[in-house]
Formats: C-alpha cells, sequence, structure tokens
C-alpha cells in the first residue's frame, strides 16, 4: 500500500465510472494531485489540475510526474457513429493515453475495458476491447489492471436505451454476468490501485463487486 502522496492521471473523468472515481481520489488523503484532462471543465478543487479539450492534443502538453494512470474512456457504437469512429475512442485513444502515461513516469495502469473481451471474438465490440488489451501488454507496463465490468449501472448524463432496458436484467444474472454499479466499480479500482504487484491482473467483473463493496 502507498504510503507517501500519490500523482494521478485520470481520463475519462467526466463519464459514468470516472466521475465517481474522480471524486474518491479528490477525498484521499494520500493522493497530492489529480491530472485530470476533460472536454468540458470540472468542479475546482486544490488538488485537481483539469485541461481542457480533446484529449488526443491535450496528451502532448500533459506534464509528470505520474505514479498511477487509471483510464475510464469508452463509448459506444451508437454513440461513436461508425466501427472505425468507435476504434478511434476504445482503441487507439486508449493506447496513446497509456503511452502518455508511461512516458510521464507512470509504473501502473488501471484501464476499464469490457466483460467478454476478446482479440479473436466474432463480436467486433469484444474484438476491439480485447485488441486494446493485447496493445497495452505490448507496452511492457510494470503494473497493468485490466478490469472486465459487465454492463454498468447507473444515473447517466446521456440517454443510452439498450443498457437502460437490459439493466433489469442484468441485475438477476449470476457471476461474472451480473450488473455492476459504477460506484461499486470506481472503489474497486482504487483498492487494486493501491495494491503494490507486478505483471499483469485481469479482473473480472464478479471479483470487481467484491473489491467494491
Amino acid at each position: 500500500m502507498y504510503l507517501t502522496p500519490q500523482h494521478i492521471l485520470l481520463a475519462g473523468a467526466t463519464g459514468l465510472t470516472g466521475e465517481h472515481l474522480l471524486d474518491r481520489l479528490l477525498n484521499e488523503p494520500t493522493v497530492a494531485r489529480v491530472l485530470a484532462p476533460s472536454r468540458r471543465p470540472l468542479a475546482e478543487h486544490p488538488h485537481l489540475e483539469n485541461p481542457v479539450g480533446e484529449l488526443r492534443d491535450l496528451l502532448p502538453q500533459l506534464n509528470g510526474p505520474i505514479d498511477t494512470a487509471f483510464c475510464c474512456l469508452g463509448t459506444t457504437l451508437r454513440q461513436a457513429g461508425s466501427q472505425e469512429a468507435f476504434r478511434a475512442v476504445d482503441h487507439d485513444l486508449v493506447v496513446a493515453f497509456a503511452q502518455r502515461a508511461r512516458e510521464l513516469g507512470a509504473r501502473h495502469l488501471l484501464v476499464v475495458s469490457a466483460l467478454g473481451a476478446d482479440p479473436k471474438s466474432a463480436v467486433f465490440y469484444n474484438r476491439v476491447k480485447g485488441e486494446m488489451e493485447q496493445a497495452l501488454q505490448a507496452q511492457g507496463w510494470p503494473q497493468l489492471t485490466l478490469a472486465r465490468p459487465s454492463l454498468l449501472l447507473g444515473p447517466r448524463n446521456e440517454l443510452r436505451l439498450g443498457e437502460r432496458l437490459a439493466a433489469p436484467l442484468v441485475r438477476c444474472l449470476p457471476g461474472k454476468y451480473h450488473g455492476i454499479e459504477a460506484t461499486v466499480l470506481a472503489r474497486a479500482l482504487w483498492r487494486l490501485a493501491l495494491e503494490e504487484d507486478h505483471g499483469l491482473r485481469v479482473i473480472e467483473s464478479d471479483r470487481l463487486r467484491r473489491l467494491g463493496r
């Protein structure tokens, strides 16, 4: 467990999981600084640095040192508008963010992936998530944590009709297929960040729920 003040880099701070994680980070006594680039301004906080703009444009401007990086980026095919646009966010931007975090000194990367991520999957969404995970592993992180949640539950700013219709069902499914509240996922990510380990960890949704209770 870390005892010295931590410098954190967070992508996706305005998303469902990212906003809960940001709130937790800013209230942790061991966190000295949170660098959270975002499209729209975040509420001011003495420990928060918030460059505003498109993440692709902001990446070269981000400054270290960084100890731990969290990536909560993600979109949907419907939001993105095409498979190419979806891949640009859920693969390319995630990988670019991770590379920049590594350049700034981060030794531990925690990424929100997805249940069923598999580079050989016939399902496009799962295949892109799996290819993203492969690309991150190729970066040679001292510590890489891949979180694979089931359907994320919680109020969103934008309407996702499919997720809203599926939510009652996934609350009844067993094991790793059971839906997970974004607040629970955020707590689990922070607990995982506090664990000093080495190499790759893949954390499925059922374990994430237990960690986040």
